[in-house]
This record gives structure tokens, C-alpha cells and sequence, in this order.
């Protein structure tokens, strides 16, 4: 998952973790049951919009919030393929992360609408209507967790348990 394309979704500023999924949504049996309530307060059409390899550009301080870690699983099996933001919550994206959810900061969110289609190569830039926006590389520590899929399939590759 070095470089690829997709499809830009646009939230706002402070996107926190009750918008991403709301508590009532949490007592669900799995991830599949809750992710279609997924941004329901915001916007309860979107989850059921997103397809596989989308891509969600937002303001700052996405992921505020409480600490759950569902809001990042449930991002990632509604198949988005990132996050994009001015800023993250830092409990969200060490929870992101955890999770395989791949997050990059970058001020993209001031130069797009949304249906826009960017490209992303990882560790260099994204590229949106002709223009190329930097973006710095991940620790490799942190980029072996996403490509494993998340911090368990890092640690049981790493222990040569798969």
C-alpha cells in the first residue's frame, strides 16, 4: 500500500469519537453491526456511502473525544483507505495506528471539496488537481503495525506466530 487513489469525503474541525460512533451504538455484537451507524449524528447517510478505498479529509483535531477504540476499527471496515487531517487527537492515533487505520496530517482539507479523487504515495506526497502536497514518512516501527494490519498481527508476525 505504497501509493494509491481514492475517493475524498469531507468532515470539519473536532470530529470526535461520539460523532464517529455514537455510545448507543457500542453494546452491537461486532464491528460489522456498528459500522453502519458510523458519523450518524453528522451526516447518517455517509456510512452507508463510503466504499472500499475512499478516503475521509478533515479539519483539525479529528478523533477527540473518549478513548474508544472502535471508532478506529469501525473507520477502518467501512474500507476507508486513510484519514487525512490537520491534526489527530493523540489517543487516536495511537489507537489508529493499533488498529491498522493509516493517518496522515497535511493541510489538504483547506484545497478540497469533497468527490474530489486525490493519490496518495506514502512517506511523500498527496497529489490533488495537479498540485503536490508533502507529507513526512511514518517510523518504520509504526509503518511494519499498519502493514501488518494492526499492533496484534505485528507483534504475532514479529513472534512468528503467522
Amino acid at each position: 500500500m505504497s501509493s494509491f487513489t481514492g475517493k475524498i469525503w469531507v468532515l470539519g474541525d473536532d470530529i470526535d469519537t461520539d460523532i464517529i460512533i455514537p455510545t448507543e451504538y457500542l453494546a452491537l455484537p461486532t464491528v460489522d453491526d456498528m459500522k453502519k451507524y458510523a458519523f450518524s449524528p453528522l451526516r447518517p447517510e455517509l456510512a452507508g456511502q463510503i466504499q472500499s478505498g475512499d478516503i475521509i479529509v478533515a479539519g483539525k483535531n479529528f478523533g477527540c473525544g473518549s478513548s474508544r477504540e472502535q471508532a478506529p476499527e469501525i473507520i477502518k471496515h467501512l474500507g476507508v483507505a486513510c484519514v487525512i487531517a490537520k491534526s489527530f487527537a493523540r489517543i487516536f492515533f495511537r489507537n489508529s495506528i493499533n488498529n491498522g487505520l493509516l493517518l496522515i496530517e497535511s493541510d489538504l482539507y483547506d484545497h478540497v471539496k469533497e468527490g474530489d479523487e486525490i493519490s496518495v504515495t506514502l512517506g511523500e506526497s498527496i497529489e490533488h488537481d495537479g498540485v503536490s502536497y508533502p507529507i513526512s514518512p511514518l517510523p518504520k516501527n509504526l509503518t511494519d503495525i499498519l502493514e501488518a494490519g494492526g499492533l496484534v498481527k505485528a507483534m504475532q508476525k514479529r513472534n512468528g506466530l503467522i
